[in-house]
């Protein structure tokens, strides 16, 4: 939408990167932006200058063909005082790995590569569909979003399987105990809980998700807006309002949006329907964005903003 009257137009803040494909802050008033290159580089924008070293090089332990690569960025609420934050990529076996990586004492432009500590390893069957994205939610927890596995048509049964990882939201504890990987959060929503009478992994918060590439969370009211990637026909947008104490079901591999996937018929009763889909007319991808909160555009306040990889579209 477009206000009657009013233009837009974008304007290169940097150029000269590789394949970049997020760009965040650390929340610590140096005003510095954070930029992930997917072949496997975290560059620093400073006073509106690219800086020539890298933030953090992890090009030599990332593989970076098809969908994989440095896929994820995340700095805790307390970055400024405890100077560690957290990645996600595909190790060269493919495989999606959390990690933890500390600034070098000598320069907060750097981190320390010997400093890698491992949070979460998650085997990923196929290279595409490895979501890749980080945030921290209101609450302080960390939110790792993951594809089905890759393939196609959901192959290895994962977005329905409460058992495995591939295709949720999972929702950990990062910050309460630094010498430990990750805390499971109490009140996660299958903690000592079944679905279907299955046992659920207590790291899962959602299910049903295909490949959420990018999601954020509005930071005026909290709520979830995930951007999850369809097949053949359909992209969707959902959104999870805050104060949700988890459990949805996103719906895939049964639907597609709001569309019953490859039958003319299925029960929808549980599931969480997005708020938007829009089909394949020379798109193809979602990449979820931001509700925008800031002050120089106050006709844009609660509008919530993201594109499409192929057409380049931003709705």
């Amino acid at each position: 939408h477009r206000a009657p009257g009013s233009r837009r137009t974008l304007t290169p803040v940097v150029e000269n990167l590789s394949q970049p494909l997020f760009v965040t802050h650390g929340g610590d008033g140096s005003n510095r932006l954070f930029i992930v290159e997917k072949t496997g580089a975290i560059r620093i924008v400073q006073d509106g200058a690219l800086l020539a070293a890298p933030f953090l090089d992890l090009s030599g332990s990332v593989s970076s063909s098809s969908e994989q690569g440095l896929l994820g960025l995340a700095f805790p609420p307390n970055f400024a005082e405890r100077g560690h934050f957290f990645v996600n990529y595909t190790d060269r076996q493919g495989d999606t790995q959390v990690a933890r990586y500390q600034v070098s004492n000598a320069d907060p432009n750097r981190a320390d590569p010997a400093s890698a500590y491992t949070v979460l390893t998650i085997d990923q069957p196929a290279g595409n569909h490895n979501g890749g994205m980080l945030a921290f939610g209101p609450d302080g927890m960390l939110y790792i979003g993951t594809g089905d596995g890759g393939a196609a048509n959901d192959r290895f049964g994962n977005g329905q399987n409460p058992a495995t990882l591939l295709g949720k939201m999972l929702r950990i504890d990062v910050t309460s105990a630094p010498d430990q990987p990750y805390v499971v959060p109490p009140d996660n929503p299958w903690v000592g809980v079944d679905w279907n009478s299955q046992d659920v992994r207590d790291e899962i918060w959602a299910v049903g998700l295909r490949n959420p590439w990018r999601y954020t969370f509005d930071r005026a009211t909290g709520d979830l807006w995930i951007a999850d990637v369809g097949q053949n026909q359909w992209e969707e947008v959902n959104v999870t309002a805050a104060g949700s104490r988890g459990g949805e079901n996103y719906g895939w591999p049964l639907m597609e949006g709001t569309h019953c996937f490859q039958t003319s018929e299925c029960d929808a009763t549980g599931l969480v329907l997005p708020v938007k889909e829009y089909a394949h007319t020379g798109h193809c991808s979602a990449t979820g964005g931001y509700v925008y909160r800031g002050q120089a555009q106050p006709d844009w306040n609660g509008v919530y903003f993201y594109g499409d990889y192929c057409s380049g579209t931003i709705w």
